[in-house]
């Protein structure tokens, strides 16, 4: 017995010697410094050398003309996605740096990685990792310690923009970005069963130092949705409470006020939770409160990525499964939902530890200000809207058809594994579009566009030509969600909304007035229902019975001369 106890001993201090070899920069500066983009790839690298468990894959170049790197743990030293998905073990993709001005995950990440090779914390059998060390590479190399006022540390943090000023956190869906192409590679080489990305939070001040942002159950929706909103998730916040870190679902309001709740957050597929949940993909927002001290902060990060990794080896099963249902049932589906407001009627209750407010004379106005005070610390039970109904739901079709032209949409729908089909010929198909009937577009830029919205459409059915080579996408895949989002032109991120297709709504061909008039008797002789709607027109509107160019143009647009292409989104459904 002795023996074994001296062995017990020796093997444990030989595993915290080995993982002393590999302190952090988080780590010999007490917490107060996070890595730079080179001394974070350059950890990685020595950690691979030292470890077999270990594997390092790069990915396409950013803009900031650096590859992804991809950092794959597997307890087994085994490190291909397909024999993971097939030994049915559950995979976590882990993103960091998103905003690099929120480095808390990338630190995090490096000392769970060393400690899960090391030995120092149980490595489940079936759980793998794969950990991007620095997504927005670019904003990690813009390096500051001025840019965010409302942060607590570190010394020195990236910028929120990448190489291109982007918001890579808006840019799933829209891929501009170089990093966004590559981080879709990634996903679509891992098709993860978890996703979680690493962030800081903004807004309300309260005690809490970990929030959480979990993509909407009703969103999620099927078996998938329902476990992980009855199940799952209720286990997380239990198990982080065991290791002291009590968590609140992502705080959502910013005036000081919780009696009135708040609603969870809407995450369209911009956002990375609602992207990772057109494939079914269960998907985790952290957010470390901005006012907590760093080391607090990293620490809480690293327990909660330790967490998902507990909880997902003891629901292994379930996740792979449910997974699996509904991916199988997406395929079959008819019915897709592209658009969910919050249901205010109803509610969960959630322990919220926050701080009282109070006024106080401004330094900056001389007016009177809000500030919390943290002498007056409250617990208090407050409603959490997280329920979600739908909106917009929108009839599969069997198949669409994009002509080849449309290479923006084309390549994205590529980018996600859609499986793609070409025209082998020209011919002529009966097929269902939409008209655009009216829209709005922002006025200012916002990432980069002038995103349309308040879109109202019309459906209309006839013949339309195509040409060899146009594409022609079969649903039934496992890709059908992020097929019908996008390509619906009412869905809250799709194509359309994100202006791929505008140049649909400007006319190309127009008319002089004189020849119009020049050959309406024969048009009217070819067509007499447009003369017959002219008349009803002018007899139910006064104002346009007096306005002859408005006249003129209502014949031209009801005649065989307009053009069929304008505000017709080409995004052609096969009924």
């Amino acid at each position: 017995m002795k023996k074994a106890l001296i062995l017990l001993t020796l093997c444990i201090a030989a595993v915290t010697l080995r993982a002393q070899k590999f302190p952090t920069v988080f780590e010999t500066s007490n917490g107060e410094q996070t890595a730079t983009y080179f001394e974070t790839i350059g950890y990685y690298k020595k950690l691979k050398a030292a470890f077999p468990t270990l594997s390092i894959k790069t990915f396409d170049t950013t803009d900031a003309g650096y590859p992804l790197h991809l950092v794959l743990f597997s307890k087994d030293k085994k490190f291909d996605p397909k024999q993971w998905h097939s030994q049915h073990k559950v995979v976590v993709l882990v993103n960091n740096g998103i905003h690099p001005g929120e480095p808390d995950g990338i630190d995090a990440s490096m000392m769970l990685i060393r400690d899960l090779a090391a030995n120092k914390i149980a490595a489940a059998d079936n759980v793998v990792f794969a950990i991007i060390p620095v997504y927005n590479i670019g904003g990690c190399l813009n390096r500051g310690s001025s840019s965010r006022v409302n942060q607590n540390g570190p010394e020195q943090y990236g910028f929120r923009g990448n190489s291109e000023n982007l918001d890579l956190n808006r840019d799933f869906i829209k891929n501009d970005s170089h990093d966004a192409v590559s981080f879709t590679h990634i996903f679509q080489w891992l098709q993860p069963d978890i996703f979680i990305d690493n962030h800081v939070s903004d807004g309300a001040d309260y005690q809490h130092t970990m929030t959480l942002l979990t993509t909407q159950y009703n969103k999620l929706g099927g078996e998938t949705g329902a476990f992980v909103h009855a199940t799952f998730e209720p286990a997380l916040y239990k198990s982080m409470s065991a290791k002291k870190w009590d968590m609140i679902p992502y705080v959502n309001f910013e005036d000081g006020n919780p009696d009135k709740g708040w609603d969870a957050y809407y995450d369209p597929p911009r956002y990375s939770s609602g992207y990772a949940a057109l494939f079914q993909t269960i998907a985790f927002v952290p957010e470390t409160h901005m006012l907590k001290p760093y080391a607090d902060r990293v620490k809480s990060t690293y327990a909660f990525m330790q967490t998902i990794m507990e909880q997902s080896s003891l629901y292994a099963n379930d996740i792979v499964a449910k997974r699996k249902t509904d991916i199988e049932n997406n395929k079959k589906k008819n019915d897709f939902v592209v658009s969910w407001a919050a249901d205010t009627t109803k509610f969960e209750q959630v322990l919220f530890k926050g701080y009282l407010t109070n006024t106080k004379t401004s330094d900056i106005t001389g007016q009177p200000r809000m500030f919390y005070d943290h002498t007056k610390p409250f617990e208090k039970q407050v409603k959490f809207h997280n329920t979600f109904n739908p909106v917009v739901t929108i009839q599969k079709p069997s198949a669409y058809i994009v002509p080849q032209g449309w290479r923006e949409a084309i390549d994205r729908l590529k980018n996600n594994g859609v499986e793609l089909k070409r025209l082998t010929k020209d011919t002529t198909i009966t097929v269902e579009f939409y008209h655009v009937d009216d829209y709005k577009s922002m006025t200012k830029a916002y990432e980069k566009h002038h995103r349309n919205f308040d879109l109202v459409v019309s459906k209309r059915m006839q013949p339309v030509h195509f040409v060899k080579g146009d594409y022609i996408i079969y649903t039934g895949q496992r890709c059908d969600r992020y097929i019908v989002e996008t390509l619906e032109p009412q869905g809250d991120d799709s194509f359309f909304s994100w202006n791929f297709f505008d140049a649909i709504l400007q006319q190309k061909e127009w008319y002089s007035d004189y020849r119009l008039e020049d050959v309406a008797d024969s048009l009217f002789q070819q067509h007499p229902e447009i003369k017959q709607a002219l008349e009803e027109k002018k007899k139910s509107d006064a104002q346009f019975a007096t306005n002859a160019k408005a006249q003129l143009q209502f014949v031209y647009m009801h005649s065989p001369y307009y053009e069929p292409a304008h505000l017709r989104i080409p995004v052609f459904r096969v009924i």
